[in-house]
């Protein structure tokens, strides 16, 4: 472990730091709530009366991920309730392999790779048939090299994303056919050196991290044209600090992820003013009861807190724990795992 993991940095935004400028950073951070966030994220399993907790049932297994990797980031995962999320996740398994995002709910490739990725998380890939899950993955593969997300049939860069990723943590990539699987997010790359959903579709932040995620774990990242994309990234920085998606949209804290994480694949967060981005995801907490919310008069959620904090880690602030660009995972646990495909800074 070098030493700016063991100082919980992220690699890909290792800088040269100063005196003043942790002691600037570690004052900017005085205003982060930590064990606000640490009981907002907690007590979400307990407001199973609320309205919020009905209406996302069907993401429930993405809304563990979110927060169980948010609790690893700030150093507390040992507070989560690890037997009871495990045996959640099983009692999600399909008897094709895949996850389904609730009990009794169709599998589905995004739940999929949420259900590894927690397992990794926690240690217990072991417990996995990976075979047996690497195999419902690859069948969902087109021939065109695309994959569809479930048995309906929509294609999306997403899916090609999940399936890559989850391969990838398996150790099962050779399973898939990664050549084609590349060459059809290639071809999702617009003048802008964006990437839509599907060919022709319009440029986007949440999908060009997908892209460009998918293709550095198929080893295609020379597809990428990577000023042209990280000039648009860049600009996605609104005068508030916070980023957009696409052009002319308003500023979103899962923006802070999306796009950072993009931009430290192509080794280009420098392009973006890391002091006022910071402050636009400080200012979107809730003092009150924890969590963070996409922008500061809105109300805080899961997706959010995760997305916040992990932008953070990506920005190299300290006291978080780093975080793997390409997988979103803490960089710990991708060590663990040694995935040969695992972002590093050289």
């Amino acid at each position: 472990m070098s030493e700016g993991d063991e100082k919980g940095t992220t690699p890909s935004v290792a800088r040269k730091e100063g005196a003043n400028d942790k002691k600037k950073d570690l004052e900017l951070l005085k205003g982060f709530t930590k064990a606000k966030h640490v009981e907002f994220i907690l007590g979400l399993d307990k407001k199973t009366d609320t309205f919020e907790y009905h209406i996302t049932e069907h993401l429930r297994m993405s809304g563990i991920y979110w927060g169980a990797t948010c609790m690893d980031l700030l150093g507390e995962l040992d507070k989560m309730d690890k037997a009871k999320i495990i045996k959640f996740i099983f009692d999600c398994q399909h008897k094709n392999g895949g996850f389904s995002g609730n009990i009794n709910h169709d599998p589905h490739l995004l739940y999929t790779l949420s259900a590894v990725q927690i397992l990794a998380l926690f240690g217990e890939l072991h417990k996995l048939d990976k075979e047996k899950v690497a195999a419902y993955v690859v069948n969902l593969q087109q021939k065109d090299g695309s994959f569809i997300g479930d048995k309906w049939g929509e294609v999306d860069t997403r899916f090609s994303y999940c399936a890559l990723n989850c391969l990838a943590l398996l150790g099962k990539l050779d399973k898939a056919d990664v050549k084609k699987a590349t060459s059809f997010v290639s071809k999702c790359r617009n003048f802008d050196g964006g990437y839509g959903a599907v060919p022709g579709a319009e440029s986007h932040a949440g999908q060009i991290f997908c892209c460009v995620a998918a293709l550095a774990i198929g080893g295609a990242l020379d597809d990428v044209d990577g000023n042209l994309l990280g000039w648009w990234l860049c600009e996605r920085q609104l005068p508030c600090g916070g980023l957009n998606g696409r052009p002319e949209k308003r500023e979103d804290v899962c923006y802070s992820w999306w796009v950072l994480s993009a931009l430290s694949i192509l080794k280009k967060v420098p392009w973006i003013s890391r002091e006022k981005l910071a402050k636009f995801i400080l200012a979107c907490q809730d003092d009150k009861d924890g969590g963070i919310s996409d922008r500061s008069e809105n109300m805080p959620d899961v997706f959010h807190t995760f997305f916040g904090v992990a932008a953070l880690s990506l920005l190299d602030y300290p006291t978080f724990r780093a975080i793997d660009p390409i997988f979103a995972l803490p960089t710990h646990v991708m060590e663990k795992l040694q995935v040969e495909q695992r972002f590093r800074a050289s």
